[in-house]
């Protein structure tokens, strides 16, 4: 929180911030808390007697969304780094959280302890008007994790990834105007917002939308057809190019898709478009809403070495506040972006802290705490592969035959897949439930095939978690191949 350099300029708020007896209360809080989360030490069913009682909460859930929660969970409020504790009193592995927002679990003391003391502060809320100190060292964080290897040089905070996509593609609208087009990946995922439901290349979420924006879809990279693929995604923007000249504004590029299926592509495949866009002044917006943080490096594209190309990104979910960072020439002009939030004061002490964590705690780099955890996943799940092969037949491809170089797990970081069932949407969605039912919180992404995702809280969950882990991964799969008669 804030400090003083003197005795002579201490404010009302130092002194509290800095009180003992602040301390020794946040001190005693937190080991209160440990206390209590010590006995969630693994996967448990729900207890008997709290059964209806957790039936009147789900109740209450469809009737105020006016549908059934896509999974029955309601949480008591405590976890253990990547188990969390809901209200029946069963523990579970949550393998998603919350699509990646909680990526140092549930109940992480020290970042508690951070959050009581920013709950002291005087608003609930900061915003675009009137902030405090909070604000600005969470962008300059950011900021200078960023211009490490790219141009970055600026951020705008908001409250959620789709606005910090809306934001972006304004920027970009605004610099490149009065190019009105957009360039962007097949199977890319935007946000909820009309205009990035439009973008977004999922027919479900933009079915009743109407369509104004202008969108080229450009096919991702194929592992299958190395060569070709490369090849083949230079002559279709070159075509998008001849057809519409001066016309696109941007091309945005999620470099590692995820609802798309954890698709990932060598930066030989990136870095030939990025140029062809630099020559033709059509911005690159990297969206890493999903992708930020859980990788080798804080950013993909310094993973893959293409900051130099950026113009701006876009980050969100691991953050707990949202952003796009951008260029002294992609600045916008005054009255463009606002807001009346930018979000909790919770939030923006507690995104600030985590990202320090992943930063300094050995996070990153190839022998760094992420790329073990996407190890282990592939050792357990190459043997599971290998011992069960009828649960994993070949995958169809979407153009005709089946995948042959592309193993049926994968990803990048805490950015994890596998495919059983051979991608098959129903069974997939079957297995999802049954995983709860045995205590794995997980996800699915893709369009088809259809794929198992996990997103684990990488700044908690140890390689060793996942012997338990895919123990009930293996017998839930066994269910469902058994009740589709696959087993």
């Amino acid at each position: 929180m804030t400090t003083t350099t003197s005795a002579h300029a201490a404010t009302a708020a130092s002194e509290l911030f800095g009180s003992p007896a602040v301390e020794e209360s946040i001190t005693r809080i937190v080991d209160e808390l440990k206390k209590a989360q010590s006995s969630i030490t693994a996967a448990r069913p729900p207890k008997p007697e709290l059964k209806e009682t957790y039936q009147d909460y789900l109740d209450r859930v469809a009737k105020a969304k006016g549908k059934p929660a896509l999974f029955p969970y309601v949480g008591s409020g405590i976890g253990n780094g990547p188990l969390v504790e809901l209200a029946d009193g069963s523990v579970k592995w949550d393998l998603i959280n919350g699509i990646g927002v909680h990526m140092f679990g549930h109940s992480e003391p020290e970042l508690v302890a951070t959050a009581l003391r920013a709950a002291m502060g005087d608003t609930v809320m900061q915003g675009n008007l009137q902030f405090n100190h909070d604000s600005t060292e969470f962008a300059e964080l950011i900021i200078g994790e960023a211009a490490k290897t790219s141009r970055i040089s600026h951020a705008f905070l908001t409250n959620s990834g789709a606005m910090a996509n809306e934001s972006a593609l304004k920027i970009c609208f605004q610099k490149n105007a009065p190019a009105s087009r957009i360039i962007a990946f097949q199977h890319c995922f935007m946000g909820r917002s009309t205009t990035m439901a439009q973008i977004g290349d999922s027919a479900g979420g933009r079915v009743g939308i109407p369509l104004n924006t202008l969108v080229d879809y450009m096919p991702f990279y194929d592992p299958e057809h190395h060569e070709h693929s490369i090849r083949y995604a230079q002559w279709h923007l070159q075509q998008y190019i001849n057809r519409y000249p001066q016309q696109h504004a941007v091309f945005v590029m999620e470099l590692v898709q995820g609802e798309g299926g954890f698709n990932v592509a060598p930066r030989e495949y990136f870095e030939p478009l990025m140029k062809m866009c630099r020559e033709n002044d059509i911005a690159v917006w990297a969206d890493e809403v999903q992708s930020f943080g859980r990788n080798e490096q804080m950013f993909y594209f310094e993973q893959i070495g293409l900051g130099e190309y950026i113009d701006l990104v876009t980050i969100g979910k691991m953050s707990q506040i949202c952003a796009v960072l951008y260029t002294e020439a992609y600045a916008p002009k005054p009255g463009l972006l606002s807001g009346t939030f930018v979000g909790s004061t919770v939030g923006l002490n507690v995104g600030r802290r985590l990202l320090e964590r992943l930063r300094d705690e050995g996070y990153y780099g190839p022998e760094g705490k992420n790329a073990q955890l996407q190890k282990a996943f592939r050792h357990h799940a190459e043997a599971l592969v290998n011992e069960h092969p009828e649960w994993f037949p070949p995958v169809p491809h979407e153009l005709g035959g089946h995948y042959e170089k592309v193993p049926h797990y994968g990803g990048t970081g805490g950015m994890m897949r596998l495919t059983p069932f051979g991608g098959d949407k129903a069974r997939i969605n079957r297995l999802l439930h049954v995983l709860f039912e045995e205590g794995i919180i997980a996800f699915s992404c893709g369009h088809g095939p259809f794929h198992l995702r996990f997103l684990p809280p990488v700044g908690v969950m140890r390689p060793e978690q996942f012997g338990e882990v895919f123990g009930i991964v293996k017998s839930a799969l066994d269910r469902v191949a058994q009740e589709s008669g696959t087993s």
